[in-house]
């Protein structure tokens, strides 16, 4: 009875693997094809040459909207936004440079580099400060933020909570990750755009053709 009931489960296992390896091959065919098409990239979402530049875009409308006139203007023209130094921590000393007790300090903030420290009315270099905000949107986070988010994060940063920011930040001396060479010609670049732009504002206004101008005061 034992060896009846043997040969009667070797015969139905048999059977269904008979009827079940057609479904194993085709299984393992799709599998294996699957494997392919993701190797080659194909059947995955490709990588989207427009999304970064329009991400870039929506980043530096917000940006605009966020900062004053001035700092968008210079961001636009410069590719950088100076950022005034000012927090305290109740002593009088400043928060960058302990040993410049009333002396003002700004940062220079650029996208994707170091915030620098300097003094303006010098253009001595002070620190760097490195931050980074990663990209944690889904689904394609990644390490980077599009250039106006980062310099919008970073703005935020020091006009929220300076102290925070400067104190978390890795600090270096000039020169770590950005050629001191040329950020003194930025300083020197922005310093002339501001000349420029108060030159510019003080303009009077262009009279249109036709338009009546003073009376000749000997008529």
């Amino acid at each position: 009875m034992t060896v009846a009931l043997c040969a009667t489960a070797i015969v139905v296992l048999a059977l269904l693997w008979e009827v079940s390896l057609p479904w194993l091959d085709r299984k393992l065919e799709i599998r294996r094809a699957n494997r392919a098409r993701r190797a080659d990239g194909v059947g995955v979402p490709g990588y989207d040459p427009g999304r970064e530049r329009r991400a870039e875009q929506r980043a530096r409308e917000l940006l605009k909207s966020c900062v004053n006139e001035e700092e968008w203007a210079m961001y636009r023209d410069l590719g950088f936004i100076r950022v005034w130094g000012g927090e305290s921590d109740g002593t009088g000393e400043d928060v960058v440079a302990r040993d410049l007790r009333g002396v003002p300090y700004a940062y220079l903030v650029y996208p994707h580099r170091p915030i620098v420290a300097y003094l303006p009315q010098t253009g001595r270099l002070l620190n760097e400060y490195c931050v980074e905000f990663p990209d944690e949107s889904r689904p394609y986070g990644s390490a980077r933020l599009p250039d106006s988010d980062d310099v919008l994060a970073k703005w935020m940063a020091l006009k929220g909570d300076e102290r925070r920011l400067i104190t978390e930040a890795n600090m270096h001396l000039p020169g770590r990750q950005i050629d001191p060479k040329m950020l003194q010609r930025d300083i020197w670049r922005l310093g002339r755009w501001e000349r420029e732009r108060l030159e510019r504002e003080r303009r009077p206004p262009a009279q249109t053709p036709g338009a009546a101008g003073p009376a000749d005061p000997t008529a």
